[in-house]
């Protein structure tokens, strides 16, 4: 497959008008790059699917195998302790395509054919996490409806069923610029194969499938820590969800957490990001 792609909206001279103009072009330079990323979806329509269902699969598996067992915080049935869980839990499986993405691009040659082009420097970065976002967006709506199906409902109001998304697809947003900043610094697609092996335990050792109240006590304290756990604990108050209390200071304020931890990775990774563009082939 060819990854070289119509750049018309790229094909200007940087601008050097007012700062509102040039945002402008910023923005129409993303989205190209965005359009570009999303055009993957139809040349490569298994990936995308595989990437949409394996949450699924994963929900079917835990739920259906090992519900049964598992006790849940406060009664209730697993499948609604789990499904919030999930939620935070599908937010990160998509880092691994996120790095990939970013380091094969890099290996390849395409992200510096798109530096040597008259566009802002942001742009590539931008744009590859606007399709993302687009992506895990898809996502989180496929596994409302899984849970839906499985008899899951929210019972936390209207309002509050926005917010317990808009937590996810925040914490979605931070761990973005983790795998492209772990994407452009990689060097190539087999270190980030290494890398996707961290993935699992930092998903597992989270409050997602079990209450840490169940695991050693120095466990369950990382456990508790986790950004996964406060996001799936917040995700579980606003849709009125059983899940696991706790008298720690983290598990009195798992909303507040669910802000803090996004907006701190943010802070610390998106500039990273654009930093290691600058650099890269430097």
């Amino acid at each position: 497959m060819s990854t070289t792609t119509p750049m018309s909206a790229a094909h200007h001279t940087l601008p050097t008008g007012s700062p509102l103009s040039r945002f402008g072009w910023a923005l129409a330079d993303a989205w190209t790059i965005t359009l570009r990323d999303l055009n993957h979806w139809v040349l490569r329509p298994g990936t995308v699917i595989v990437g949409w269902v394996f949450p699924v699969m994963i929900v079917l598996m835990f739920g259906g195998l090992f519900g049964g067992a598992i006790g849940v915080p406060g009664g209730g049935g697993y499948f609604e302790f789990l499904m919030p869980g999930m939620f935070a839990m599908t937010m990160l499986f998509g880092l691994e395509t996120t790095m990939m993405a970013v380091t094969t691009d890099a290996a390849r040659g395409v992200t510096d054919r798109f530096r040597s082009m008259p566009m802002t420097a942001s742009a590539v970065v931008l744009g590859r996490c606007v399709a993302d976002m687009l992506n895990s967006a898809v996502g989180l709506i496929i596994m409302i409806g899984t849970g839906l199906l499985l008899g899951w409902r929210w019972e936390g109001g209207s309002a509050a069923a926005p917010a317990a998304v808009g937590l996810l697809l925040l914490l979605r947003f931070a761990l973005l610029w983790v795998g492209i900043f772990v994407g452009l610094i990689a060097g190539g697609p087999e270190v980030v194969t290494s890398v996707q092996i961290l993935v699992w335990p930092v998903g597992f050792l989270s409050s997602v499938f079990v209450d840490p109240a169940t695991m050693p006590g120095w466990l369950g304290a990382i456990a508790q820590w986790n950004p996964l756990s406060t996001t799936a604990t917040a995700a579980r108050q606003l849709f009125g969800n059983p899940g696991w209390g706790g008298e720690s200071w983290i598990a009195q304020n798992a909303t507040l957490m669910a802000v803090i931890w996004p907006l701190l990775l943010i802070a610390i990774f998106l500039p990273l990001s654009a930093r290691g563009f600058r650099r890269l082939g430097g």
